[in-house]
């Protein structure tokens, strides 16, 4: 009997925008076998073989998005679904970004892994603790376990600096000690192995946000030159990889431009790609790695810049990880209480005038963290959240000033509303100047990449794994602030430039040999719903989810995946080895 991907499937009168950046046209798609046989102008298709006829009637046809930062690694191996990435699209995606991951793992440095992940990217602790299957202890082990695994869509790993150090080096390498020669050696050996059981490239952290649970720095953080030449050396031999790192914005230009730029030099076959985020603190020094990124190119060197298609900003509820109360002594006499009783508690009138009124004596933390920001912080009122608001009439300071009110009433009522799940949108990085112009041009730069969606992480403060549903309502259809930009470029970077960054060149482009990964939408009714706060991780683990509206269609390797914005049931994907 057939399977159904070995049927023949005709897609009829799509408006296509096929990935590789041309103008749409109006055509048919014909797969089978889960292969891409023919794209033929619209009408054109025979369908007397056709096992089934799509009519698309002028939807959106594009490839699946390929999400190149997302931090599934212990979510992959307990959730065939993958959520939020398949709500949205992505029918293919990368993890063990930004130095955090689970192999290889000595068995006594299980739970120390769990904390540097959690600590790192706010997964909960005890939803890995009990979700997480474990059962391998080297890296190839490990994608032997995710390759037994059915699930929705492809999933491609990378290794992670703070795993293999604690790996190989013990206590001295979560502590962050320098590298022996020896170290070094057997770091490199354990790449090579990777790579060679088809990791698809290495990552780390050199930012000091990045830290464990217990506050320590992930491992790997202040690691040497010679350490990192290591390690790329191993991954060149293997003629491909991308070496993806997280770095501290501020000094990026002068602190690792240099060694970004040897590393490069030494081993061409292995991609540098740096995170590239606007830090307040520093708003100009983006221009400053965009000259650098131009040079490094025209001097041969493989580096490129991975940016966001949004702020990376916060949701902040009582139910988060963050919000605005949590900062003020008061907190602490009902930060014990289950939620409703924290409503309860916040209702009554002694308590609010502690938050609203008092200023507490901390040396300045409160007015610092909270009452100075309140002109970046937004009140989540519409059913469309706003991702780009204007803090001189959208914000919380301009509000009250408006209304009146102090600007912490404000706080206050929104944090109460709906039952206490109401929520305060704060951008953190990419929005010093009060808009998405920065981002705007950094995704029009020939340079950079799009990612950053940390689908699966940062489950109590943000739900970014839509990014790519952003990037077609956003930037192409909605914007107000601003220009917008070409459908045929947004398709293009975030299916065939993702894919070609890590060597998926079977995919991201709707061509004939290649995969039938594709998304028909229905582009202008495309959209979120509301965030929310749900308890569906194991052991009842938190995390906000925002689910999409709009995928009339995903098909994975030429199946099926989402109808209408639900899932068919279809376990297509794959482990991708590189």
């Amino acid at each position: 009997m057939a399977t159904e991907d070995s049927k023949r499937t005709v897609i009829r009168n799509a408006r296509l925008v096929d990935g590789s950046g041309a103008p749409e046209t109006n055509a048919d798609v014909v797969f089978e076998d889960g292969i891409i046989r023919e794209v033929l102008a619209a009408g054109k298709a025979h369908t007397a073989h056709a096992h089934r006829i799509i009519e698309a009637d002028g939807l959106l046809l594009t490839p699946g998005w390929v999400d190149i930062h997302t931090h599934y690694d212990a979510q992959a191996t307990w959730d065939p679904w993958l959520t939020p990435s398949s709500w949205h699209g992505a029918t293919t995606v990368v993890m063990g970004n930004c130095g955090v991951g689970f192999a290889p793992a000595h068995e006594d440095r299980h739970e120390w892994l769990i904390e540097l992940m959690e600590g790192v990217e706010d997964i909960p602790g005890a939803a890995m603790t009990e979700g997480l299957t474990w059962g391998w202890r080297s890296f190839p082990e490990y994608m032997d376990t995710l390759a037994a695994q059915e699930r929705v869509i492809d999933l491609g790993a990378q290794i992670a600096h703070g795993a293999l150090r604690a790996y190989v080096m013990g206590e001295r390498g979560a502590a962050n000690e320098s590298a022996t020669e020896a170290d070094i050696a057997e770091m490199a050996k354990q790449v090579d192995e990777a790579m060679a059981a088809g990791a698809l490239g290495f990552s780390t952290s050199r930012t000091p946000i990045h830290k464990s649970k217990s506050g320590e720095l992930v491992p790997g953080t202040t690691a040497d030159e010679n350490e990192l030449f290591g390690i790329a050396e191993a991954m060149n031999k293997h003629g491909r990889g991308v070496f993806q790192f997280a770095p501290e914005h501020k000094v990026l230009p002068t602190d690792e431009w240099p060694w970004m730029r040897e590393m490069a030099k030494r081993n061409p076959d292995v991609t540098v790609s740096v995170n590239l985020n606007q830090d307040d603190a520093a708003p100009e020094v983006w221009r400053t790695v965009l000259k650098e990124l131009d040079r490094a190119q025209a001097d041969g060197l493989n580096i490129i810049a991975q940016v966001a298609g949004r702020s990376i900003g916060v949701l902040m509820c009582l139910e988060g990880s963050f919000h605005p109360l949590a900062f003020h002594p008061a907190w602490q006499e009902i930060a014990h209480l289950p939620h409703a009783d924290k409503v309860k508690a916040l209702r009554d009138e002694t308590l609010r005038n502690k938050f609203v009124n008092e200023i507490p004596r901390d040396g300045g933390f409160f007015e610092g963290i909270v009452l100075s920001r309140l002109w970046k912080m937004f009140p989540v009122t519409d059913a469309n959240i706003n991702y780009e608001p204007n803090p001189k009439t959208d914000s919380i300071d301009a509000l009250a000033q408006n209304r009146r009110i102090a600007p912490m009433d404000m706080v206050y009522d929104q944090l109460l509303a709906n039952n206490g799940r109401g929520m305060i949108y704060m951008p953190f990085f990419n929005y010093s100047y009060g808009d998405l112009s920065m981002t705007h041009e950094l995704m029009q730069h020939e340079h950079t990449r799009n990612g950053l969606s940390d689908a699966g992480a940062h489950c109590g403060a943000i739900c970014d794994g839509g990014m790519p549903t952003f990037l077609m309502t956003h930037w192409v259809r909605d914007r107000e602030r601003g220009p917008r930009l070409q459908l045929e470029k947004m398709v293009q970077r975030q299916t065939r430039k993702t894919a070609e960054l890590y060597g998926l060149m079977d995919r991201g482009l709707i061509a004939p040999g290649l995969r039938a990964d594709l998304n028909l939408i229905d582009f202008d009714a495309l959209t979120f719903d509301m965030p929310e706060m749900v308890y569906d991780f194991p052991a009842n683990g938190r995390r906000l989810v925002q689910h999409a509206k709009g995928y009339v269609g995903t098909f994975v390797n030429g199946v099926q995946t989402v109808e209408r914005d639900e899932f068919t049931g279809a376990l297509p994907g794959k482990l991708l080895r590189g």
